[in-house]
């Protein structure tokens, strides 16, 4: 089991990812605009730069949704292989068999 500190810490990046969202997009569209003039570009990177640092998406760490495991983890069932592992024997996870040969 992870700490509940860095459970909570990755959390609260993702509600502030979500709060964040449409602000951050707005000031990457303008930055990115070549058509724009360089001084509204600049500007626009720079309030980009005021932004909280944990409001951006790269800061959020794919975490088991029952341990809270950083390492290990399956994208496609959002589980660390150890609680993927302990589900699948139980036959809780449809569609996953363990295989024996």
């Amino acid at each position: 089991m992870a700490k509940k500190s860095s459970i909570e810490k990755n959390n609260r990046r993702k509600r502030m990812t979500k709060q964040f969202a449409a602000r951050r997009a707005k000031l990457k569209a303008i930055a990115h605009d070549k058509d724009l003039p360089m001084e509204e570009r600049f500007a626009a990177t720079l309030k980009l730069a005021e932004l909280p640092r944990n409001s951006s998406r790269v800061r959020i760490h794919n975490r088991c949704e029952l341990t809270g495991r950083p390492h290990a983890y399956y994208r496609k069932h959002r589980l660390s292989r150890i609680a993927l592992r302990d589900l699948g024997n139980k036959g809780l996870i449809p569609g996953l068999v363990k295989s024996s040969w």
